[in-house]
């Protein structure tokens, strides 16, 4: 049976980033997969990166079992906000916590790029921003996306890495959202 995880990095449960969280559960729920989720914003843990990879920081029993779920993982749906081109800041150091030397990637001595831990994975990031597409993509060249689809996810070895892109959100009307909420539902009945 696969394994789904859905990380939601949005700090505001009352944001349409949970709305989009209970829509893909409601598709997936219809195939036939083991859910498991994470919001970023219930975990107990320190954001910073106190020693960068000089020192180890003890890892927090939250990120210990948040690290366990990716590896578990076949397929992983991170939910997140751009915010000034990046995604939030509980999320980061989410990320910058976990995504570590021998957790997620091992260098290799001599070699430029590490051997990839996560390799077998797939992801999907359904980004929510009030930023249009086009001006992202055009203007901006995609920051956050790259960031974290190339210099992170993929270079850890998560590969398919999809992604859905909703925007403008800010003074979006109910309409625009309930499509989004029903296209989303259906990504998750597909699993991508």
């Amino acid at each position: 049976m696969k394994q789904v995880l859905i990380i939601n990095g949005h700090p505001d449960k009352q944001s349409f980033n949970y709305a989009l969280s209970e829509a893909y559960i409601k598709g997936a729920n219809k195939v036939n997969v083991t859910l498991t989720q994470i919001n970023i914003t219930d975990l107990d843990f320190n954001p910073n990166l106190a020693f960068g990879y000089r020192k180890r920081t003890e890892l927090e029993s939250d990120l210990i079992d948040a690290i366990d779920k990716i590896k578990k993982a076949d397929h992983i749906v991170w939910i997140f906000p751009i915010w000034w081109y990046g995604y939030p800041a509980l999320m980061k150091g989410f990320i910058d916590r976990i995504f570590l030397p021998e957790i997620t990637f091992q260098p290799i001595e001599g070699k430029p790029l590490p051997e990839k831990l996560l390799k077998g994975k797939s992801a999907r990031l359904i980004i929510t921003a009030d930023t249009p597409k086009w001006y992202d993509f055009l203007i901006m060249k995609r920051p956050a996306i790259n960031q974290f689809k190339k210099g992170t996810l993929q270079f850890c070895g998560v590969n398919p890495v999809k992604v859905t892109y909703i925007a403008p959100i800010k003074n979006s009307s109910l309409n625009f959202r309930e499509k989004w909420l029903k296209k989303i539902t259906v990504l998750g009945g597909t699993l991508k």
